[in-house]
Order: structure tokens, then C-alpha cells, then sequence
């Protein structure tokens, strides 16, 4: 079995170009590295240097041998990485999502979560939510599509309903309901982190401007002053730092979107030897979810 220092010492060789270079970028003395690269060429039973007066340098074989001592390093990082991720998720159930809504409302319950549960800052892509979920990095995951596979699963959470709100004086606030198409032309005030909404509004909504905001203080300073239309949903009333129609603006109606590109389906993806851990915090999800 070859030693993990003996690669190393091999990769910075290949790197730095020699001994001396390679034992300073490994704190050891010259001497070590030159007994280490002959313990590996004796291991492996092959030549890895050509050796002239005051010169060292890789064999055609010990250049293979850099490559594929570089992959079992970066293979054996990863191996250690995924055991340390999955002692982590027996004590700290790691939660994140591709979507804000959940992280919305889950920080609003958070004192009646377990107290292992760890809420991550922002929402990721979907892609990273399932290679995260899939390496143990995440015990639980929300998304607006639901997975079952031989070791995943799905659960409903919820749906999360768009709504605009408009001037009561616009001629399309004089309704109870809306359509995309009857937003055509408008200027809306966004914010930036929406998830999967940027898309829907912007591929449903006909010749919209879209004013994207990165920080929701600026979201409420503008729809104060300003008479942008702005989006909310059914989950808005759990961020206290939302425009909150009761208080935000008075001549603004919320209208519910009708279409079904309005309406976003959320699904609780776990793997299935974490159902028993995270199902309190789904129920408890569930249970405050706006129907």
C-alpha cells in the first residue's frame, strides 16, 4: 500500500521541478524526499527519474505517475470529506434550499425547530441542492420538484401562490384575481434573490421592466415612495422585512396571479435514513404553511 506523503512528495516534485524546492514546500529536509522517492519507485517497481550530476527529472513513466498520484490524493480528500460530512449531519441537521420561500418561513419558526437544526444564509442552485443532499452535506432540502429515488425521497410541503401588488388606482387593480399577460408592459420592483420566480415572471410577462433590488431594506424603501408594482406570495406575512400591504402602501391592492405558472408547488427531499430525524421539522412546516 503506498503512503499518501510519498504521492504528495511526488506531486510537489512535479510541481516545483526539484528536491530542494520540494522539500521546502514540505518542510522536511532534502534527504527525506530523496529517500521517499526511491521507497516509491522500489514500491511500484518502476523508474520515475532520470538521474544526471546535479539534475533530476521524470521518466515518461513518472510523468503518468504524477497524474495518478494527484487523483488518488484529490480521491482520497474526498473520501475523508464525505466521512467527516456525514459524522457532521449525525449531530447537526444541515438544511438548504433552491428556493427562499421555506428559508422564509422556517426562520420564522426557528425556536420551534429542533435544536440541532442549522438554517443556511441564502438559497443555492438546483443542481448544488441535490449533489449536496446526495453527499451528505445537507439532511434536508426544499424544492419546487419533487425526487424519488432508490435512496431519496419527496415530501409535499406546500404551495406558494404568486401575487402582485398594484396602485389601487391602475385600471387592472379594479379585479379580484390576475393574469401575466394583463401585467404586460409594466415596471416592477424586484428583489434579486427570488429563485425559480425570476423566471416565471420574466418568460410569462409580456414587454416587463424588471428593477432587480440585492437588499430587501431597499425593496421597502422604494415601494414607500415610489408606486413600482412589486411581487409577493402567501409565505410574504413570515419576513418581517417585507413590504407588508396592511402597513406598506394603503392605495396598493394584492391581487392573486391565476395562472398556474403562478403557482409553485414546494417539496421536502431527504435521504432515507434521515426520514425519522427530519420529519418534526417538515410536520412543523406543514402544520404553518398558508393553504
Amino acid at each position: 500500500m503506498i503512503e499518501n506523503y510519498l504521492l504528495e512528495e511526488l506531486v510537489t516534485f512535479a510541481q516545483t521541478g526539484t528536491l530542494a524546492k520540494t522539500a521546502a514546500a514540505l518542510n522536511v529536509t532534502q534527504p527525506t524526499i530523496t529517500r521517499g522517492m526511491q521507497k516509491l519507485e522500489a514500491d511500484w517497481d518502476v523508474q520515475l527519474f532520470v538521474r544526471q550530476p546535479n539534475h533530476l527529472s521524470l521518466t515518461p513513466t513518472g510523468q503518468l505517475a504524477v497524474k495518478e498520484a494527484a487523483a488518488l490524493l484529490t480521491a482520497t480528500q474526498q473520501a475523508v470529506e464525505r466521512v467527516r460530512n456525514f459524522e457532521r449531519s449525525q449531530y447537526i441537521c444541515t438544511l438548504a434550499t433552491s428556493i427562499p420561500g421555506p428559508l422564509i418561513v422556517l426562520r420564522n419558526i426557528h425556536s420551534q425547530l429542533p435544536t440541532n437544526t442549522r438554517l443556511p444564509p441564502q438559497s443555492v442552485p438546483e443542481s448544488q441542492l441535490i449533489t449536496g443532499l446526495k453527499a451528505n452535506d445537507y439532511s434536508l432540502v426544499f424544492s419546487n420538484h419533487p425526487l424519488s429515488t432508490e435512496t431519496i425521497d419527496s415530501q409535499y410541503i406546500g404551495t406558494e401562490r404568486l401575487a402582485v401588488n398594484l396602485n389601487q388606482f391602475m385600471f387592472q387593480a379594479n379585479q379580484t384575481t390576475i393574469t401575466f399577460a394583463e401585467l404586460k408592459g409594466l415596471s416592477f420592483v424586484v428583489l434579486n434573490d427570488i429563485g425559480p420566480w425570476r423566471k416565471i415572471i420574466q418568460a410569462n410577462i409580456p414587454n416587463a421592466n424588471f428593477f432587480y433590488q440585492e437588499q430587501r431594506t431597499a425593496l421597502t424603501e422604494i415601494t414607500k415612495y415610489a408606486d413600482f408594482p412589486y411581487f409577493s406570495t402567501n409565505i410574504s406575512g413570515f419576513d418581517e422585512t417585507l413590504p407588508q400591504q396592511d402597513t406598506a402602501n394603503d392605495s396598493r391592492v394584492c391581487l392573486p396571479i391565476s395562472d398556474s405558472a403562478g403557482q409553485m408547488p414546494i417539496y421536502a427531499l431527504y435521504r432515507h435514513t434521515e426520514r425519522n430525524r427530519v420529519q418534526p421539522i417538515i410536520s412543523q412546516l406543514i402544520a404553518v404553511w398558508p393553504k
